[in-house]
């Protein structure tokens, strides 16, 4: 279906969303459109935050927000949309767009399988009537679902359109850049260097895929690092919890800035703790890279003031190879929770591979080398 043909069909004009690569028609067009407009259209920290944000525009308005996220986001909804939506309580109408990925008998990655098996499911279970949309879907049998949800929605109820693998087309072309000259790919290998043998957590997404290839093209063991495929935000809290019970192991976190927003207590809960050995990286691009581009907030975020008020004992900003170089061995040699932002371009390899290894053989080749 055309994104714009849809967009009509649900006849909303406010959208709030994490972005997907499965909704890369949907996040295109919204931008093309509307760009990042606090009237038409927010790109939220997380999924739950799109909840609350566009249950906001609801009671001040008393019109039908659209929430957009990939189904990986739908365990961060559950706790709104159980307490807050739910016509038990407030009654907010609402309308999802849910990225499918994992969709069973589509090919997909090992982190989106189960997630897929449970996608509607879980919207069933949160009283939430959902709809497919597939690439051979009519208009009009969209316009007759519509039609349908929007009793539902009049009686305070929540409406959800799945969206199966290329069933939105048409959206425009959006570039996406910055002004760095870093990139994420070659920061990781100035990392890998100086790091050595030392454990290293990756957030999700091209950063992990980089940091593998890497270890692949050194013909190094794949041992050190431990990639966290899913749970998109969580890397530094796994990092954390290494950290404090591992005290004689410096542990390097890598992190990206859509995952660092994503948790953001996180930070203040490692700078609570103060982990002497754990030297925290937030890769920069000021966007959402790995599923299309999508800018985050970062770029308007002073990360480092942010570190140092949660109690991390240094931090400093990069955005070039030699003030990176100079960082990473000072912190390396010093004995106390550090922070680094690595500010570098929203671009990468169109050759980018995945890991070859399964995220099973990840965890036990990783955990071996942690219990040495």
């Amino acid at each position: 279906m055309k994104i714009e043909k849809f967009i009509e069909t649900i006849g909303a004009d406010y959208f709030v969303g994490v972005p997907d690569s499965q909704l890369k028609a949907l996040c295109n067009y919204l931008m093309d459109k509307y760009g990042i407009d606090p009237g038409h259209h927010i790109v939220a920290a997380n999924e739950g935050n799109c909840v609350a944000t566009a249950a906001g525009y609801h009671l001040a308005t008393g019109k039908v927000p659209v929430v957009y996220l990939q189904n990986s986001g739908e365990g961060n909804i559950i706790n709104p949309v159980a307490s807050l939506l739910n016509e038990k309580v407030y009654g907010i109408p609402m309308i999802f767009i849910v990225g499918w990925r994992g969709e069973p008998g589509v090919h997909d990655e090992p982190q989106h399988i189960y997630q897929g098996e449970v996608t509607l499911k879980l919207l069933e279970d949160m009283g939430i009537d959902s709809f497919v949309l597939r690439s051979e879907t009519a208009d009009d049998e969209v316009e007759g679902v519509m039609a349908s949800f929007r009793e539902k929605l009049q009686a305070g109820k929540d409406v959800a359109f799945v969206i199966s693998k290329g069933a939105l087309t048409g959206a425009p072309e959006v570039e996406y850049k910055n002004d760095y000259l870093m990139t994420r790919e070659e920061a990781i290998r100035h990392i890998v260097e100086v790091s050595g043998e030392d454990p290293i957590v990756c957030t999700t997404g091209k950063a992990s895929r980089e940091l593998f290839e890497i270890r692949e093209a050194n013909n190094q063991s794949h041992k050190y690092d431990f990639l966290t495929v899913g749970s998109m935000g969580h890397s530094s809290s796994i990092a954390l919890g290494i950290a404090l019970s591992k005290p004689n192991k410096r542990i390097w976190c890598i992190d990206g800035d859509g995952a660092a927003l994503m948790h953001m207590g996180a930070m203040a809960v490692i700078g609570a703790n103060k982990p002497k050995n754990l030297i925290h990286i937030v890769i920069n691009n000021e966007a959402h890279e790995s599923v299309g581009g999508v800018p985050t907030v970062a770029g308007q975020v002073n990360f480092v003031d942010i570190a140092k008020a949660c109690g991390y004992q240094y931090a400093a900003a990069v955005s070039t190879y030699s003030e990176l170089d100079d960082e990473l061995q000072k912190i390396k040699e010093t004995n106390q929770l550090c922070f680094l932002e690595l500010k570098c371009s929203k671009e990468s390899r169109t050759d980018l591979g995945r890991p070859t290894n399964s995220p099973l053989a990840n965890k036990q080749i990783f955990t071996e080398n942690m219990r040495l």
